[in-house]
């Protein structure tokens, strides 16, 4: 169980969360991830999204796969250069592994443009209380969450509760999430 410690950098909680992520057993992923899926499920802004942008599970972050074959449009995002290009995807069509080891839809799938999302489910490797997200270290969501077109959009961190924290450390650049959801609740911010 991790002892938060206010004064680590991102650095150290990053490792520290990844390792306690990785220890978690099968079962206890696939239970965590099912807790996550029911309660997004559940959500009023779920279920009223006709398009939806998400992601590949990757590392043990929660697994959402059980949702993609909700009755809506799926977007995911290919990384491109510094930045995330969405297309969407249906359970049908083949993917492709990117230089990370990530699956994400072909080049050839249909682009997704901002104005067609109504709420992205974003990964993290932790989110706290006021709405930060702590990622990969890559900025490829603050990029993309700090453009106009995609700010507005309804944003939900996706986190195992042990990844929940009170406050992470923020740079200038990173960007608020609208809300946060782990398999104990959802909690919207705005």
């Amino acid at each position: 169980m991790i002892t938060f410690n206010p004064q680590a950098t991102k650095s150290q909680l990053r490792r520290l969360l990844l390792h306690q992520r990785q220890s978690l057993s099968l079962s206890q992923w696939q239970e965590k991830s099912q807790g996550i899926c029911d309660l997004l499920q559940s959500s009023p802004l779920f279920v009223n999204s006709k398009t939806i942008a998400a992601y590949f599970s990757f590392r043990f972050e929660p697994d959402l796969s059980c949702l993609f074959t909700t009755e809506c449009t799926w977007g995911f995002p290919l990384c491109v250069d510094n930045n995330l290009v969405w297309h969407s995807w249906a359970v049908s069509q083949p993917l492709q592994t990117n230089c990370y080891g990530i699956l994400e839809p072909l080049l050839t799938a249909p682009l997704l443009p901002p104005e067609q999302i109504d709420l992205i489910l974003v990964p993290a490797v932790a989110c706290d209380a006021l709405g930060y997200r702590l990622g990969y270290g890559g900025g490829y969501y603050d990029r993309l969450l700090s453009s106009p077109l995609w700010a507005a959009i309804p944003t939900i961190g996706i986190v195992f509760d042990f990844a929940f924290l009170p406050q992470l450390p923020i740079n200038c650049w990173d960007q608020k999430l609208h809300g946060v959801c782990t398999e104990k609740g959802l909690i919207m911010l705005d």
